[in-house]
């Protein structure tokens, strides 16, 4: 395990992690490292009380946009247009609302620190971490945020208050996606609920090489505002 000095952006390689996907700690949650984590395949996770902790997990839970399961229970949801979609309205009280899911059987959601909130939020408004809305009239009651580098989303976390709400707004992600020509969303863990979706483990290392061909697309930082509009 490595230790971070505030004015170290670099990392390890990623496959000096340990078993457990534990790559280094400390640092801090700046723009400039959290965007050079996640180009290399590196992302924060830790409890409120604990140091910044860095990973970089094997195998890695992925989901290739052409591999979107949707359910036959689903369908009505898209026929009826039951939710109404928006991004980048309401990024805080989209990441907010994930702090306070209830995870079952997974780190509780006080995961999502008052200083992962703000560093996250500092990144929406540099234009590379989006939310999506999902609404039932005047209601939010679904949604999830992520970061786009490239042609690579990747998740962070997503809320239901209602059923299928945060499935309805992941699914119309990987859509809107598959049309902006985007290769892989990164979901980081194995969860039952992405895995229902579609994703799926692959190699850490299979999963650097796919972020080594994304190098050879620009990042776009820029609001996200109305893409579900057209």
């Amino acid at each position: 395990m490595y230790w971070l000095h505030k004015d170290q952006i670099t990392f390890p390689h990623p496959d000096l992690a340990n078993e457990d996907g534990i790559l280094a700690v400390g640092g801090d949650l700046s723009a400039e490292r959290l965007i050079e984590a996640y180009q290399k395949g590196i992302f924060p996770w830790f409890n409120p009380e604990d140091p910044i902790i860095w990973w970089s997990p094997d195998p890695r839970f992925v989901l290739f946009p052409d591999e979107i399961k949707i359910s036959k229970s689903m369908r009505p949801y898209f026929n009826q247009k039951k939710f109404q979609l928006s991004c980048d309205t309401v990024f805080d009280q989209v990441i907010k609302s994930c702090s306070m899911q209830d995870r079952r059987g997974q780190l509780g959601g006080t995961w999502i620190t008052d200083s992962m909130v703000d560093a996250y939020a500092n990144l929406h408004k540099l234009g590379y971490a989006h939310s999506i809305e999902v609404w039932d009239k005047d209601e939010l009651v679904g949604g999830l945020y992520g970061i786009s580098l490239g042609k690579i989303f990747f998740g962070e976390s997503m809320f239901s208050k209602v059923s299928n709400a945060s499935k309805f707004g992941f699914i119309s992600l990987v859509k809107k996606l598959t049309e902006r020509g985007y290769n892989l969303i990164d979901c980081q863990q194995e969860t039952k609920h992405l895995g229902s979706l579609g994703a799926r483990s692959i190699p850490r290392k299979q999963f650097l090489s796919f972020l080594a061909d994304n190098e050879n697309h620009e990042n776009k930082p820029g609001s996200w505002k109305g893409i579900f509009e057209h």
